[in-house]
This record gives structure tokens, sequence and C-alpha cells, in this order.
């Protein structure tokens, strides 16, 4: 809605993550076996609209929700209030840790991870709010060493919007719109038509567009090898071509 409605309008805020909401690769990616393929799908589907990218921090090297052990490591009100309220209603209190889990605000609000250094070298004091005990192998030094890394996909992502104009300019197409896996749009300017197509889900998805856009260049894959018509778990691809091939 505010990718039709804005178009030659007004101009977009795009994020996922901020300080009120849950780790996005959490939420609707996969924080476990798929965590870097479902944190660079979703970085995917978010830099391909038109607007501009807020990059939340950590959301750059897919950090992921906390399960701290018990409600005292927990600061956010909200959070400690809805806790003490469904106790003294008689919810299960296994039952209220996992909807903490999943949605506290605190999930997005324990300290960056720099490194795997004590405190993940944030502060050589004591932090506000304890860390995610990930932070060994979730960091910004790992991060910036792996080609491969989630962090590094971001920067391709950056270098891509800045360089192709359909990024800044195209109009945005919903297509699939009743497909339960597969979240998929097109971009199109005077120029060049730009399809980005994700898979949402942990199973194969079949994607019959993938087959009618073969002609195309890729310009961004979040799997090694080609995207067949059978998309992986998260595999997201952004595919262009010009205008006039689809056009004859």
């Amino acid at each position: 809605k505010w990718q039709t409605e804005l178009y030659e309008k007004g101009w977009n805020s795009l994020f996922w993550d901020n300080h009120d909401l849950p780790r996005i690769v959490s939420r609707w990616g996969d924080d476990g076996a798929y965590r870097v393929p479902s944190a660079k799908m979703l970085a995917i589907v978010l830099h391909g609209m038109q607007g501009t990218p807020y990059i939340y921090q950590g959301e750059e090297l897919g950090m992921t929700n906390v399960r701290f052990d018990s409600i005292e490591e927990y600061r956010d009100i909200e959070t400690l209030n809805m806790y003490y309220e469904r106790l003294e209603a008689g919810y299960d209190k296994k039952d209220i840790m996992a909807s903490i889990y999943a949605k506290s605000r605190d999930n997005a609000r324990t300290p960056m991870q720099w490194s795997a250094q004590r405190n993940a070298g944030f502060t050589t004091g004591t932090p506000w709010l304890g860390l995610n005990p990930n932070y060994r192998e979730i960091n910004v030094e790992q991060e910036r060493k792996d080609p491969d890394s989630i962090y590094q996909f971001y920067r391709r992502l950056i270098k891509l919007r800045k360089i192709c104009p359909v990024f800044t300019d195209g109009k945005f197409d919903l297509l699939l719109p009743e497909d339960e896996q597969i979240f998929a749009y097109t971009r199109t300017d005077q120029e060049t038509e730009m399809l980005v197509c994700a898979n949402f889900t942990g199973e194969p998805a079949i994607c019959p567009l993938l087959a009618q856009w073969k002609d195309a260049g890729v310009l961004i894959h979040n799997y090694e090898g080609d995207a067949g018509e059978e998309l992986r778990p998260y595999e997201a691809v952004i595919l262009l071509r010009e205008r006039r091939e689809i056009e004859k």
C-alpha cells in the first residue's frame, strides 16, 4: 500500500527493525539453521523497494532475539508489566517467556555486537541490558572479514541502489498476491524492469516467474548458483532486464 499510494507523491521510509520491534531475522526469517540466507532474503526484499532503507543497529549482522533465562534480566517496562499481569491472570510462566522471546522490545535493545571480546566490545563497563550470548559468533569484526557475510551483502545492496536508477524511480507492482510462500514484485522505469522474488519460508517453493525471466541478468542472489524455478528455503534474487526486450 505504501509503495503504490506514495508513488510520485511522496517518499517511503523503509524499515524492518527499530528499538520497539523484535529482530526481523527472528520474527520473519529463521534465526537458526537459515539465519544467514533468511537475513539476506529480508535485506533483498526491503532494499528493492522505493524509499530510504533504515538499517537498525545489528540488522546488517543478522543479530537475533535474545532469550534471557529470567524476567529479572529484562528492562523494558512493557515487557515487565505484561509478564506480571499474565502471571497474575494464571498464564503458564513458560508460555509468557515464549511470548517475550518472540516479541519483547528488549530484543532490539541488547548491546551492539562489535567483537568477540568482553561485552562484545560495546563497553568496558557494565551495560544497562545484558548481551546476547551469540555475540561471540555474530559480530562486526567477524563479518567484516567474511566476504560472504550478511554485512558484506548489505554493502552490495547499498551499492546497487546507488548505480541502478530503477531502485529510485521504478514503479512498484506486486506479483503473486495470494502465494503463501513467495513475496514478489517488479520495479519498472522507462529503461529497465526489475524482478524481486523471495521465498519467505523454510520449505522449497515453486516460482513460475523465474522461467519467464530467464533472459534477465542477476543483480544479486543470496545463494550460490542459478535461481531455478524452485526457490530453496529463504532464497531470494533480484533480476534486471531492458524494457525493450519485454515489449517485443
